[in-house]
């Protein structure tokens, strides 16, 4: 048996033997469906066509551009995320070239208002 540890959640003392609490636990099939989409950037429809053209039709970061700032974009985004959207996914309108730390700000932005979201409904 594993010893009792307290929750992974920031901030939450509950212990427990799986890593997290039940009130904490990560929902399975979100992460499986988050999973499936993910492998679509390995696929050579990303690899070798989207994401190039973007970072060539568009190589400066977006954001920093709009603070008149010249940051070479390393990660091409969808401006609205495609949570499995075959069709959004692939649609060139909807790219962004960022660079980094805008792009992980986008990111998290999402995720905080996707689970704001979810405990609403």
């Amino acid at each position: 048996m594993k010893p009792l540890r307290p929750c992974r959640h920031p901030g939450c003392s509950a212990l427990t033997r799986e890593g997290y609490c039940d009130r904490h636990k990560p929902k399975p099939a979100a992460r499986k469906a988050s999973a499936e989409w993910h492998a679509w950037y390995s696929l050579s429809v990303w690899t070798d066509d989207l994401r190039p053209a973007q970072l060539l039709r568009e190589p400066w970061c977006r954001e920093c551009a709009k603070r008149g700032v010249r940051t070479r974009a390393t990660v091409v985004d969808h401006v609205e995320p495609h949570r499995g959207d075959w069709a959004r996914f692939i649609d060139r309108a909807n790219l962004q070239s960022l660079c980094k730390h805008h792009h992980d700000q986008k990111t998290a932005r999402e995720q905080t208002e996707e689970r704001r979201n979810s405990r609403r409904n």
